[in-house]
């Protein structure tokens, strides 16, 4: 498992406990040290470290042997690791990558699936897994349901046998670009969402909220050849309400903060942990931009993060647009 951050040390431990052998590694050595004097990680202190679990700085330790890796670095650290991987022959032949990285590379507005073909090549197995699952309740074994998506049915359905368990249920999905889409477009949603509560607006902005930040999140994943119907699944609505709605989420609590005051930079200094939808906001918005597609939530949350646009501004923006049909509308009033 590379990445031993909140959410990779979970899914170590989700697998360690089923009697398979784990080692997590992770960039940065302190993460590693406090991993292996504690027993347990410093954001979730209920989860009790396996003894089939072994933690190593060491990069090449951690991969000698692997039959499976699990990915779950920030996105932006995913192509360097990749390179890595390749340079210095880590990645055994035929060695699948499970991706649980969230996000649109800023600069090429590459998926993470495309950064892997493009630094390990096109035949590198590779699986994404999705949905709605905080590590904070996973790590305690409250029931989850998530999604693997691969092109492959057999390689889906060896990762989902992987990682299935009476409290973690996954299923398959072949759909690999709505997914990983549906992913990293939701925590755009969710810095949003938290403003909205930052300002101290009700339920109905919130619902509100939602349900248009999933029709951008749609008719961008329709552009680029995703399956309609992702979208209303796990990955899709159910990894956006559990963002948008849960303190656990570190993008709602941005936007949140952003709404009370505080700059970008102070958020995510108080927040202390990466916060993957500030990135992705800026690569949906060229996305949209490149795709010509209508997204305006995307847009207005850029402005915040950017300072150009106050929380309350981009709201009253927002709903002094024009009005238009909710469902039937044509290419050319999802390109204005």
């Amino acid at each position: 498992v590379l990445g031993a951050g909140t959410w990779g040390i979970t899914l170590a431990c989700l697998l360690a406990d089923q009697g398979r052998a784990v080692t997590a590694w992770d960039i940065a050595p302190a993460v590693i040290d406090q991993l292996a004097r504690d027993r347990s990680p410093t954001r979730l202190p209920h989860l009790r470290l396996p003894e089939a679990l072994r933690v190593t700085p060491s990069l090449p330790e951690a991969m000698g042997g692997a039959s499976t890796v699990v990915v779950v670095a920030p996105s932006h650290a995913v192509r360097g690791l990749c390179q890595t991987l390749r340079d210095e022959r880590l990645l055994g032949e035929g060695v699948p990558l499970v991706l649980c990285s969230k996000g649109i590379e800023q600069d090429t507005l590459s998926l993470m699936t495309e950064v892997v073909a493009q630094e390990l090549g096109a035949e590198t197995p590779t699986v994404v897994l999705s949905g709605p699952s905080h590590a904070e309740e996973v790590s305690k074994q409250i029931p989850t349901a998530v999604v693997v998506a691969a092109e492959d049915p057999a390689l889906a359905e060896r990762i989902q046998a992987l990682f299935n368990t009476d409290r973690f249920r996954v299923y398959t999905q072949s759909d690999v670009v709505g997914v990983e889409l549906a992913a990293a477009l939701k925590n755009v949603i969710a810095i949003s969402a938290g403003a909205c509560v930052g300002l101290g607006l009700g339920d109905n902005s919130l619902a509100a909220l939602i349900a248009r930040g999933l029709a951008e999140i749609t008719r961008l994943g329709k552009r680029r050849g995703a399956h309609p119907e992702t979208f209303a699944g796990l990955a899709g609505i159910g990894d956006l309400v559990v963002t948008a709605m849960s303190e656990h989420s570190r993008n709602r609590r941005f936007g949140r903060l952003m709404a009370q005051g505080r700059t970008a930079e102070e958020a995510q200094v108080e927040i202390g942990m990466v916060v993957e939808g500030v990135r992705t906001a800026r690569a949906a918005r060229a996305m949209s931009q490149r795709e010509e597609i209508y997204m305006p939530i995307t847009e207005a949350v850029v402005s915040v993060i950017d300072g150009h646009l106050p929380v309350s501004e981009a709201v009253d923006a927002l709903m002094a647009k024009e009005p238009k049909p909710e469902i039937y509308m044509t290419l050319d009033d999802l390109r204005s």
